[in-house]
């Protein structure tokens, strides 16, 4: 009777591995087509609703395509969303409530929205972790960074765009000397 119960837990086992990787393929993954290489993200719409519904209809759009990585500190986040190679700022079309307090820590690769000191001013910038960020992470007092998804692929990628020299440019820190562009931003 011990083997049947074994065997029984290690069917159950398999059975709950398959369905959660069933429920993995379903997420929707989109590829960042930069000028240094491609960087696949999975999305989690579960846990992130607001951000991945705003994340995915800026990129049917086409908003991201001509971005760069404007913001890079190595050790800590690449950041896009919001500036052309020239910096110019790229207006956002709206505002997402935060959601940070979805289980989904800032680990290292994974997406997170950026945000001001206003909890729910997360509109079209997001950045990559490169370590866990643990101090990005929200608390029952004090709303974090909502994490959305993460890199699947291109990792090699993320780490060309970390290293990358920076300067101080139109009054922002961390912009890098050698432009990371986002060419194409599309569904999978």
């Amino acid at each position: 009777m011990p083997l049947m119960k074994k065997l029984t837990t290690l069917l159950t086992l398999i059975a709950t591995i398959t369905c959660l990787s069933a429920a993995a393929a379903d997420n929707p993954k989109v590829r960042l087509t930069t000028n240094l290489g491609n960087i696949d993200i999975e999305l989690y719409p579960e846990k992130a609703p607001h951000s991945v519904a705003n994340f995915l209809d800026l990129v049917d759009t086409g908003f991201y395509d001509g971005l760069i990585f404007h913001r890079v500190v190595a050790g800590f986040v690449i950041q896009a969303g919001g500036y052309d190679e020239k910096l110019t700022y790229r207006s956002p079309p709206r505002t997402v409530p935060n959601e940070s307090s979805n289980g989904l820590p800032n680990r290292k690769y994974s997406v997170a929205m950026a945000r001001l000191n206003d909890p729910d001013s997360a509109d079209t910038q997001f950045f990559i972790n490169l370590k866990h960020n643990t101090n990005l992470d929200g608390s029952r007092v004090e709303p974090g960074y909502t994490v959305f998804g993460q890199v699947i692929a291109g990792m090699d990628v993320v780490h060309e765009i970390e290293l990358l020299d920076t300067h101080i440019e139109a009054g922002m820190a961390g912009v890098p000397e050698q432009d990371a562009i986002i060419t194409r931003a599309r569904r999978l």
